[in-house]
């Protein structure tokens, strides 16, 4: 992975106060030493019949939301000591094209991002904006859930798979303990993993019944091979003993168990983006806590992931309107 030079926050509302993920990004951003950018979609239509033209309206509605954006980057500068904060809004839709097309054109290496309000039921049928940036992003996504600032001396807990399971690429755990180291060490914190060895909990089954001594020469066999590609993972990246953590628990549990026992602020996982019917059959870790976890959720992609979305972003759009009949 890259170091993190330069941040992409989204703003939702920039005639707003600064919003938890624009705190903690400015945070993250000084930390770094990183450049930060404010960005804001627009994305409702310009009635045609709009006083001084469409392109007229679309260009002042652009103007205000600097205006917006300006006050914000300045009231950040003076709360978070931070200088180089810059702004940008786009006419584009939907807002999550809009946010990967902007973090594509600035070469950012971290999109921060809120929540979405409520919890995520049919996210990939409704097109949520957090749950399809998690979809579509080739660069980590922060989604911000927790409201203050990071504590100095934060846990950064780093979930890996060395066993690959469910297709994941090898070179994902590197990408996800290097983007954790450099968060952690950049906010002062301490970087913990976690290995949910899924290899027992769903124990392939044997050609013939196995009495009690087999069973259970299976099952330190299976734990003794996950512990060994733990270590050897661990051991590469430096990762202290006391800091490892391995369950024999599905993945989701161990995560959720790991980051409370720890009071975790952040949690960084990989995903795989999946199309058609492979999206519907096969649950993603980082869906599975997208709701229950309580921290922030850091999501990383495998190398060379390459993202679907157009280049091109789509601009104002214009909309006739519909005369109301008496």
């Amino acid at each position: 992975m890259h170091a993190i030079r330069r941040i992409l926050v989204a703003v939702r509302d920039p005639d707003a106060r600064p919003s938890s993920a624009l705190t903690k990004a400015a945070q993250l951003a000084r930390a770094l030493g990183a450049r930060l950018e404010l960005f804001h979609a627009l994305t409702w239509p310009i009635y045609a019949s709009s006083e001084g033209g469409f392109r007229a309206q679309a260009a002042s509605e652009r103007r205000l939301a600097l205006a917006h954006l300006r006050r914000l980057a300045s009231r950040l500068r003076r709360t978070s000591r931070l200088t180089a904060i810059g702004v940008s809004a786009a006419w584009d839709s939907p807002t999550y094209e809009a946010i990967l097309r902007r973090a594509r054109a600035w070469h950012a290496d971290l999109i921060v991002a809120e929540r979405h309000h409520g919890r995520h039921v049919g996210a990939s049928l409704l097109q949520m904006n957090d749950w399809e940036l998690l979809r579509h992003s080739p660069v980590p996504v922060l989604l911000v859930k927790q409201g203050g600032r990071y504590r100095r001396g934060l846990t950064v807990l780093a979930a890996v798979d060395p066993a690959h399971e469910m297709d994941k690429p090898a070179r994902l755990d590197d990408e996800i303990l290097a983007a954790s180291a450099a968060v952690a060490q950049g906010l002062g914190g301490r970087l913990h993993t976690v290995h949910a060895n899924g290899s027992v909990t769903a124990m392939a089954p044997a050609r013939r019944v196995l009495n009690a001594e087999e069973a259970a020469l299976r099952y330190r066999r299976l734990v003794g091979a996950a512990q060994h590609r733990y270590e050897h993972l661990l051991d590469r990246h430096g990762i202290l003993p006391a800091r490892r953590h391995l369950l024999n628990l599905p993945p989701a549990d161990a995560i959720e168990d790991v980051a409370q026992r720890l009071h975790a602020q952040i949690v960084a996982v990989g995903a795989i983006s999946r199309t058609g019917w492979q999206r519907l059959l096969f649950g993603n870790t980082a869906e599975a806590l997208l709701d229950p976890l309580p921290c922030d959720l850091l999501v990383v992609k495998p190398p060379h992931f390459k993202s679907r979305i157009a280049r091109q972003p789509l601009g104002p759009r214009c909309q006739v309107p519909v005369p109301l009949i008496p």
